[in-house]
């Protein structure tokens, strides 16, 4: 079973408050988008990765790439759209043929496990979507014109992270359908889910977190600091 990785790297340093996109800010001095990236590379089952990239940084991304020193093809680069959706198609139709999972993953998410990214793999071959997922920890409530219409029953609601994988040609499917019908959905699992197909769940864990503001990014330093010491196991270690 044949898998790659779409590493979708098109955001704007907007919400971080920067003019430098966010995925290549520095974490420790060594970018986001390159610990990003280290975890899929470390991963036996992924094959070859495609990034797209937003067309103001896939200069600095091919840079970035260059200096990793990996095999002749591994990595593609491709411009990314101007929405997400966009990106992650384009990435879609860069993947070499004959690949059978496409395993989709923000570039601002750079504490994934390589385990867990097989796990998606080995998932999605069987069930054909599934999704990496926590289960909500705060009340959520409904509100409308400021008021609190709904108070929804938090054990049956979790939280939505990458990877999120799937059989390639259901996901390529998922994505020409949305977007012949005009249609712009939250993530790639609600692509799938409107064409009537299930995904399944697999656990994540709270240190998967995407880096959009200052606030996140202070936070993503004291998870290095944690990964330096008190957990500083094998597992943490190879997310460094």
């Amino acid at each position: 079973m044949r898998a790659w990785a779409i590493i979708v790297a098109g955001g704007s340093g907007r919400r971080m408050g920067m003019e430098t996109p966010k995925q290549l800010l520095r974490l420790e001095g060594v970018t986001i988008i390159e610990r990003t990236l280290k975890p899929f590379l470390d991963c036996p089952d992924i094959e070859g990765i495609v990034i797209s990239a937003g067309e103001n940084s896939i200069e600095a991304v091919a840079g970035i790439v260059s200096a990793m020193h990996t095999g002749a093809g591994m990595i593609k680069i491709v411009p990314g759209g101007i929405e997400r959706q966009e990106s992650v198609l384009n990435g879609l139709k860069a993947i070499s043929d004959g690949v059978d999972i496409a395993v989709i993953h923000d570039a601002v998410r750079p504490f994934i496990r390589a385990s867990l990214i097989g796990e998606c793999v080995r998932s999605a071959g069987e069930y054909g979507a599934v999704s990496v997922m926590r289960p909500l920890k705060e009340t959520v409530k409904v509100i409308k014109n400021g008021i609190v219409e709904e108070t929804p029953d938090r054990s049956s609601l979790w939280i939505t992270q990458t990877p999120q994988a799937f059989q390639t040609a259901l996901i390529l499917e998922a994505h020409e359908r949305a977007c012949a019908e005009g249609f712009t959905g939250t993530d790639d699992c609600m692509l799938v889910e409107r064409i009537g197909h299930p995904v399944r769940i697999i656990e994540g864990d709270d240190l998967n977190i995407k880096i959009t503001t200052p606030a996140d990014l202070k936070m993503a330093g004291a998870i290095l600091h944690y990964f330096e010491s008190g957990g500083n196991n094998a597992e943490n270690r190879s997310r460094l």
